[in-house]
């Protein structure tokens, strides 16, 4: 079996460990494991049509680091799913997503370092990072109210808006403060999940993070709105005008190879 195929795998037999990991030590509901897993499906299956639509071989060293961050987040939506049922150890579901928040930053610089900075990868990881924060609005919705759900949501809302809308499709030149508003999303989401807050305190922090985002997707659509392809209009067909037969020795006005001595009308305040 080619790399093309273990690599992705590797990452499902990582996801079982985490899994198996959390059961042996705060125990695990059968839809934590069933959750766990089936986010360990997906990965395995997206990671493995990104890497044959990219013709890379294998995975690269910093792909392995957001590899496993997408098992920590794996885990932390295992517990999440187990919160909506019963009291879970709140402390490991906070360790697992600051540990995954801190590899974002190492994924980053090992790819830099190591010269493979790819398309896949930079994809990978901004899944990876949409991925824990919706899971992690999850978690903090009983505390501060569904409405936190919307930043969970964005990253996905901005990508369906590209089906309907073809010019949100374009390339974005690359910005690091929309790095530094991703990684407050997470930080702000995981010290709020931690309860070292007041409500009121940490409905503040979450606003303002949502504020953040709001302007940071905000500059991007504008920038896209600025930068689209206008469409190009189709050309209006006049209608052929008829040709009335003309005496003998006599050339009419609107024969075939005639010069036109008038210009046509227009159409629509517009001339075609």
């Amino acid at each position: 079996m080619s790399a093309l195929r273990t690599d992705p795998f590797a990452g499902a037999i990582l996801q079982v460990g985490v899994l198996a990991a959390l059961a042996g030590t705060v125990g695990l509901s059968a839809y934590g494991w069933l959750a766990g897993l089936l986010f360990g499906v997906v990965t395995v299956a997206a990671l493995g049509y990104g890497l044959r639509r990219s013709g890379a071989d294998r995975l690269g060293p910093a792909d392995w680091v957001t590899l496993t961050r997408a098992t920590l987040a794996g885990g932390v939506a295992a517990l999440t799913v187990d919160s909506f049922r019963e009291p879970i150890v709140v402390p490991v579901l906070v360790v697992l997503s600051a540990v995954a928040l801190s590899l974002d930053w190492v994924d980053g610089q090992v790819a830099r370092r190591t010269g493979t900075v790819s398309a896949l990868g930079a994809r990978f990881d901004m899944e990876v990072d949409s991925f824990l924060v919706l899971v992690l609005c999850g978690y903090v919705a009983d505390q501060v109210g569904a409405w936190v759900l919307v930043i969970g949501a964005m990253r996905y809302v901005f990508v369906a808006a590209g089906w309907v809308l073809p010019w949100m499709r374009g390339s974005l030149p690359p910005r690091y403060w929309r790095k530094v508003v991703a990684a407050t999303q997470g930080i702000a989401l995981a010290v709020v999940a931690a309860g070292v807050l007041p409500r009121l305190l940490a409905v503040a922090v979450l606003l303002g993070a949502l504020a953040m985002l709001v302007e940071s997707f905000g500059r991007d659509v504008a920038w896209l709105w600025r930068h689209r392809v206008p469409s190009r209009r189709r050309p209006v067909a006049l209608p052929a005008a008829p040709v009335s037969p003309a005496p003998a020795g006599h050339r009419s006005e609107w024969a075939p190879g005639a010069r036109i001595a008038r210009e046509p009308a227009e159409v629509g305040g517009r001339r075609p």
